[in-house]
């Protein structure tokens, strides 16, 4: 069977056959009749001068044509055309239309006599898979509309076989690619429900939670560990300028205490809680805040190397060598080989005859010194706090106004401040008492400083007993009795209050000092008749 099961043969459908398409309710009524209008005759289109009884070529190629009896018809050999004999129409004298016959059936191939009208036509359309027969236009039923969420059957999809039916699916080897089953609206109902409740649950539960954390951070007491440690000890490094969240934070991450929070509140509570410092501090896990701040309030907590005032850097190389636990002299060794490199300011270096180049800036303070840290890196830390302090009080733009030359001598006559006064008022009257004796009208000392200190830093002792014969045969710079003016470096590392005594003396006019117990108090005089009788005091105290 060729296209649409109608007829046997390979050729293409001739144009006039009444079974080619719809021709529409004009091509009916040709069919039916060959009723011509316009008095009967044939009217053949004309198409760019091609008449009906010429076929168009397109590209020089004919198509065969077909008499009225099917059969192959060659214009060009016999001269005629293959149409059908015609008949002149009209209106007669009864006004009806004159009736034409039909021409041949080329469906009907042994079909030997033309039908008329009132015969027997042979139904065309009667078959199962034939088109319908063609309607007018104005009877033509409107074309179905299509359901929704109807699609097309592919050309793989298959009906359904007879008998099922019944909405039992096939297994997948059958189907093929048939078309997909259509879901229940009621399954489809459930998900969007189902989803629905979800996105709404899950709302809930975010508000929820976010308002349930929102009232912990707002109201709800911080989370805080109870009583003083489970007993186990931890060592917590406090940097410099830690204030309290950074000091808590640090203690969280050590397992101290449990929160920030909890930490803060209990040094907010706590009148001295202010005073914490840096430092290592000796602590146990899980105590409550209040418990650690207490415990980082005491003595028994910190863990930290101490510099105190006054101390010498000898005393200061022997306490880290045995904090690090080195051999005695390892440190000593490394600032005596590398003490350019920690940071000294440009007018600490280059002086002659200086007995340690660091004397003097390993500041007195609190420093955390871990076990696993080399001489270096602390020596350079104690640099960098004297550089800090120092640039702070402004020694570089200070020591003209004392009448020195150089921030080297300003901080050389504080450690001598350091090592003789005792207490905040004997410092400023000490450094009253330098610069006096430095001045050039100086009449009573010529300029001579006579500290016993100097001597005993040269000496590397601490003897109020020396004497005359001893300190006056020893021409050393750092002997004050035998040289004039300043030693040439500082003998200790002098403190914050020694500094700012130093940066601001008396006025006072005092020459004169004498430690009239031999040990805490020392009291001054003007003139050296007051200096004579300060001395008999001295040795009346101290047995002589």
């Amino acid at each position: 069977m060729t296209e649409y099961g109608r007829g046997p043969g390979t050729e293409p459908w001739h144009p006039e056959d009444p079974l080619y398409g719809d021709g529409g309710w004009g091509a009916q009524q040709a069919h039916a009749g060959q009723q011509y209008p316009y008095g009967g005759q044939p009217q053949h289109p004309q198409y760019d001068g091609w008449s009906q009884d010429q076929q168009p070529h397109y590209g020089g190629q004919q198509y065969p044509q077909y008499d009225g009896q099917g059969r192959h018809f060659d214009p060009q050999q016999t001269g005629q055309h293959p149409h059908p004999q015609q008949h002149q129409g009209g209106w007669d004298a009864t006004g009806t239309h004159g009736h034409v016959p039909y021409a041949a059936d080329p469906g009907d191939p042994y079909g030997q006599h033309p039908a008329a009208y009132g015969a027997e036509q042979p139904d065309l359309y009667g078959t199962e898979d034939a088109y319908p027969p063609p309607q007018p236009p104005g009877h033509r039923d409107p074309e179905p509309e299509q359901e929704p969420g109807w699609d097309p059957p592919g050309d793989d999809e298959h009906p359904t076989p007879p008998g099922d039916d019944d909405g039992t699916a096939e297994p997948a080897e059958r189907r093929g690619k048939g078309r997909k089953p259509v879901k229940s609206k009621k399954g489809r109902t459930g998900c969007a429900l189902m989803v629905v409740v979800l996105v709404f649950g899950g709302g809930l539960g975010g508000v929820a939670y976010f308002g349930y954390q929102f009232y912990k951070n707002r109201f709800a007491p911080a989370p805080d560990y109870a009583g003083s440690g489970n007993g186990e000890t931890v060592t917590v490094e406090i940097p410099k300028g830690a204030v309290g969240a950074d000091i808590g934070r640090k203690l969280k991450e050590a397992g101290v205490v449990q929160s920030v929070d909890a930490f803060v509140s209990a040094q907010l509570a706590n009148p001295k809680g202010k005073s914490l410092q840096d430092g290592v501090y000796t602590l146990q896990k899980h105590m409550s805040a209040a418990s650690a701040v207490e415990l980082m309030l005491s003595p028994k907590s910190r863990n930290n190397l101490i510099i105190a005032e006054g101390t010498r850097n000898a005393a200061v190389y022997a306490l880290i060598d045995k904090r690090l636990k080195l051999a005695n002299g390892t440190t000593q060794k490394v600032a005596a080989k590398e003490y350019k490199s920690f940071g000294l300011p440009a007018w600490a270096l280059n002086h002659p005859g200086l007995k340690d180049p660091l004397e003097g800036f390993l500041f007195p303070s609190s420093y955390p010194v871990g076990k696993d840290q080399k001489p270096k890196e602390v020596l350079k830390a104690m640099v960098g706090r004297a550089n800090e302090k120092y640039t702070a009080l402004g020694l570089d733009k200070k020591a003209s106004e004392v009448g020195l030359e150089s921030p080297w001598e300003l901080l050389t006559a504080a450690s001598l401040v350091q090592a003789e006064g005792k207490t905040h008022d004997d410092f400023r009257k000490m450094a009253e008492v330098i610069y006096n004796r430095l001045k050039p009208d100086n009449t009573e000392t010529n300029r001579f400083l006579q500290f016993d200190s100097t001597y005993n830093y040269l000496k590397g002792a601490s003897n109020i007993h020396i004497s005359e014969k001893e300190i006056n045969g020893d021409p050393n710079p750092y002997n004050t009795y035998t040289n004039k003016g300043l030693p040439p470096g500082p003998i200790g590392n002098p403190g914050e209050e020694a500094l700012n005594a130093a940066l601001s003396p008396t006025h006072e006019g005092w020459m004169y000092f004498v430690a009239t117990d031999g040990m805490n108090k020392t009291e001054f005089a003007r003139t050296n008749a007051e200096f004579e009788k300060l001395k008999e005091k001295f040795n009346a105290s101290s047995g002589n």
